[in-house]
C-alpha cells in the first residue's frame, strides 16, 4: 500500500495544519495565567528544582549529538504499520509512502497512549509532592522525547539523523513557548528542508547555543509543575499536568512533521508535472 493521494486531498490536509498553526497565536486561561511574573516563579521554586530542570535541558543537548540514552528502537513504529497494513517484515523505508491518513491514525494511537503513560507517571510522582517531582522530571522529558520520535517515525523520519533530532527538538520547544517564541519556530521550520539561505544549519546553531531554549522551558516547564508540589493534592494536578503535556508535544510533532510530509509530496507533485 502506498500513497495515492491527489493534489487536492493533499491541500486539504495542509489547510487543517494551516488552522491549527493560526489557532496556536491565541492563548487559553491557563497559558495567560502561567504568563505571572517569573521573578514570583523563581521565588517559590526551590533552588534543587531549578537545578533538577537545568539537567533536563543540559540532557537534550546530548540528545541533539548522539541520540544518547533517549534514542529508540524503530520496531515498535514498523509493528503498528505491519498490524495497520497486515503485513510482515516491512522495511522503515515504506512509511514514508504510506497515505497521510493512515500516519495520523499510528501517529494519534502513539500520543494516547504515552498520554496515558505520562498521566499514571504524573499521579505516582505527585504523591510526595515537592520530593518525588525531581524524580518526574527527568521521566516526563523522556516520555516527551520518545513520542516525539516516534511520532516522526509514523511520518516516515528517522530520529537517527541528527537534522531530525533537531526538528524533534524544536517541536518540544514549540509545545513550551509563548506566542512570539511559537510564531518564531513556525517560521524557522517552514523551510527546514530547503536549503536556501542554510537555514539548516542555522537552526541547528540556534538549538546548539541553547540560551532561549533554556529560558523558554525552564520557565513554562517550572511553572506546570510548581503547584505539584503540593502532597497529595500532587496527585491530581500532577496526573493532569503529565497527561495535557504529552497531549500538547504530541500534537505540536504530529502536525509540524504531517506539514513536512505533505509539503514534501506537494513539491514532488509539481517537479514531475513540470
Amino acid at each position: 500500500m502506498t500513497s495515492e493521494e491527489t493534489r487536492e486531498q493533499l491541500l486539504l490536509h495542509l489547510e487543517e495544519i494551516q488552522k491549527w498553526e493560526k489557532d496556536q497565536k491565541g492563548l487559553w486561561f491557563w497559558e495567560r495565567f502561567s504568563r505571572l511574573p517569573f521573578k514570583i516563579l523563581d521565588r517559590l521554586t526551590p533552588q534543587f528544582i531549578h537545578q533538577k530542570i537545568g539537567q533536563a535541558l543540559d540532557e537534550i543537548g546530548s540528545y541533539i549529538q548522539t541520540g544518547g540514552k533517549y534514542l529508540i528502537n524503530e520496531k515498535s513504529i514498523i509493528k503498528r504499520f505491519e498490524k495497520k497494513l497486515k503485513q510482515e517484515n516491512l522495511e522503515f523505508s515504506i512509511i514514508s509512502n504510506q497515505p497521510i491518513a493512515l500516519m495520523d491514525e499510528v501517529s494519534d494511537e502513539i500520543i494516547s497512549s504515552r498520554a496515558k503513560i505520562a498521566m499514571t507517571q504524573g499521579a505516582t510522582t505527585g504523591i510526595g509532592g515537592l520530593f518525588t517531582l525531581t524524580i518526574d522530571i527527568p521521566l516526563i522529558l523522556g516520555i516527551s522525547l520518545k513520542t516525539l520520535q516516534e511520532i516522526a517515525m509514523s511520518y516516515g523520519y528517522d530520529p537517527n539523523e541528527k537534522k531530525e533530532r533537531v526538528f524533534i527538538i524544536k517541536c518540544l520547544q514549540f509545545a513550551l513557548s509563548d506566542i512570539v517564541g511559537k510564531r518564531a519556530i513556525l517560521e524557522e521550520l517552514s523551510a527546514y528542508d530547503y536549503p536556501e539561505g542554510n537555514l539548516n544549519k542555522q537552526t541547528i546553531s540556534q538549538v546548539q547555543g541553547w540560551l532561549e531554549v533554556m529560558a523558554s522551558c525552564r520557565d513554562n516547564f517550572g511553572w506546570k509543575k510548581l503547584l505539584q508540589m503540593i502532597p497529595i493534592a500532587g496527585i491530581l494536578f500532577g496526573s493532569f499536568v503529565n497527561k495535557s503535556m504529552i497531549e500538547d508535544i504530541g500534537e505540536a510533532g504530529k502536525m509540524l512533521y504531517k506539514k513536512r510530509r505533505i509539503m514534501e509530496r506537494l513539491m514532488k507533485g509539481e517537479s514531475l508535472s513540470s
